[in-house]
């Protein structure tokens, strides 16, 4: 794939590994949409990178998924990249039932949903591309779970399945379809989960996912773990059991 005159949207790229992600792509010579749902946020990301566009959307709200897509092809005739980045994270304790579901955001309809639906909307643009990819950002946790995230775990394994089957799909296209997986990484994702759990590694630095992702890209690689998440893909599939126990003692 080549990672120069693409025209790329990134969702949840205000922060973090979209962030990251855009400012090296802009470095190498791409347009770059982002959006996200705070216009705080985008307006300060936009001050730190002025010539990347941003659009207000939340990605776990169909409206504004279909708004997103309009405004893209509407925009951008060139379209080509995307990048399926947003998500959040949360600790959830069942035993508290349905609250706890409820609480601070629906991680199926962001980590997940917004994916399988941007991917369907922009698939038949991408057809008609010379060559487009579509990018699913999922985790080491998707292959070895952490059992108080169990919602998050679940969002990114199934990630991973839904990935499989779309580059299975489009395999005879213009599309190549590329999973990231990254470790843990120092971002807002969990909102200070891990600063209250005294967890003193707070992860790798969202320009190591970026700079590892368009390597990734560059070289087709297509199902790519960074750091430690190597381990957790390498455990899930040898000894998923002894990898669990020793993850959540």
């Amino acid at each position: 794939m080549k990672i120069s005159g693409n025209t790329v949207l990134i969702t949840g790229g205000a922060t973090g590994i979209g962030f990251s992600l855009a400012e090296q792509l802009i470095k190498a010579g791409n347009e770059v949409i982002i959006c996200g749902r705070r216009r705080a946020t985008l307006i300060e990301a936009k001050t730190k990178l002025p010539q990347m566009h941003t659009k207000v959307c939340d990605v776990s709200d169909p409206k504004d998924r279909d708004a997103l897509h309009r405004w893209v092809v509407s925009n951008f005739k060139g379209i080509n990249i995307l990048i399926n980045n947003a998500g959040i994270q949360r600790m959830i304790d069942l035993k508290g039932g349905i609250k706890e579901l409820s609480r601070n955001g629906n991680e199926v309809d962001i980590n997940l949903s917004a994916t399988i639906y941007l991917s369907a909307y922009f698939i038949p643009v991408f057809l008609r591309q010379k060559e487009a990819a579509i990018v699913n950002m999922s985790s080491g946790l998707g292959f070895i779970p952490l059992a108080f995230l169990p919602v998050y775990c679940a969002t990114k394994a199934a990630i991973h399945s839904f990935t499989i089957s779309l580059r299975h799909q489009l395999r005879n296209t213009s599309i190549k379809v590329f999973e990231i997986i990254p470790p843990a990484v120092d971002t807002e994702l969990d909102k200070g989960a891990r600063d209250r759990r005294g967890q003193t590694h707070k992860g790798i630095q969202p320009s190591e996912v970026a700079t590892s992702a368009l390597k990734a890209f560059e070289n087709d690689e297509f199902e790519y773990a960074i750091g430690m998440a190597k381990n957790l893909v390498m455990g899930a599939r040898s000894n998923p059991e002894q990898f669990f126990e020793n993850m959540n003692q």
